[in-house]
């Protein structure tokens, strides 16, 4: 087993539908100072397709690191959400 590693890569895609490009827009780009900060092995893509805002993530250590990077990128369009439909409503 020359030059393998323990861990695979694991890969999910998130894909979130809003009223319009718009709110897609303005959540990828209030989340997206975060994916600048990534850790090595970890990558986040985003891109906006009409209303619908996709997310795909890219982890190199494996499903639990997939798994924590899913669930604080969600925390983060969660929060970003509640402050663009609080200033909206």
């Amino acid at each position: 087993m020359s030059g393998s590693s323990s861990e695979t890569e694991a890969s999910a895609t998130i894909s979130i539908l809003y009223e319009d490009a718009e709110v897609s827009r303005s959540i990828m780009e209030a989340v997206s100072p975060d994916n600048l900060q990534a850790p090595p092995g970890v990558t986040v893509e985003a891109s906006i397709v009409g209303p619908r805002l996709q997310l795909t993530v890219r982890c190199a250590g494996g499903v639990k690191s997939l798994i924590a990077t899913v669930d604080d990128l969600l925390s983060c369009v969660q929060a970003a959400e509640r402050a663009i439909f609080d200033v909206v409503d």
